[in-house]
């Protein structure tokens, strides 16, 4: 009757290391399906694609990864009722953001000034992701 107590115990060791190695290749999930989501948009047309958002990428400034992603968020939770697969996306940022950012935590605040396009904005947000994904894949 002994012999359950070690077996849980390396249970519970294993289970807390395999937690903190499952992350990343999550986050590349979300990441990933972020990127066929908005690549599946790019192929499409609708009528909001000339719709102005606030353009997070325009300027010097270069906020970090979780800020830009956060400041996404923002941006596609006013846009998702254009098309169905934007929500999709909010999701998965809004999921990445609040697991791996104390920092910020959405909504973030969007300062007014220079807009772009949605369809501009998604193709420089997917270019980003897609950054990301490298980058945290060599990490």
């Amino acid at each position: 009757m002994n012999s359950p107590v070690p077996v849980l115990l390396a249970f519970l060791a294993l289970s807390a290391c395999q937690g903190h190695t499952a992350a990343r290749p999550q986050t590349s999930s979300f990441l990933k399906e972020s990127i066929r989501l908005l690549s599946n948009l790019g192929e499409t047309t609708v009528s909001c694609d000339k719709m102005n958002v606030t353009n997070i990428f325009a300027g010097e400034k270069r906020d970090d990864d979780m800020e830009t992603l956060c400041k996404a968020t923002a941006v596609l939770q006013e846009s998702q009722s254009c098309h169905g697969n934007l929500e999709g996306v909010y999701l998965n940022l809004l999921k990445l953001v609040q697991r791996h950012s104390v920092v910020h935590q959405p909504p973030c605040a969007l300062a007014a000034g220079n807009t772009t396009s949605l369809s501009e904005f998604l193709e420089d947000l997917r270019r980003v992701l897609q950054r990301l994904v490298k980058d945290w894949n060599l990490k």
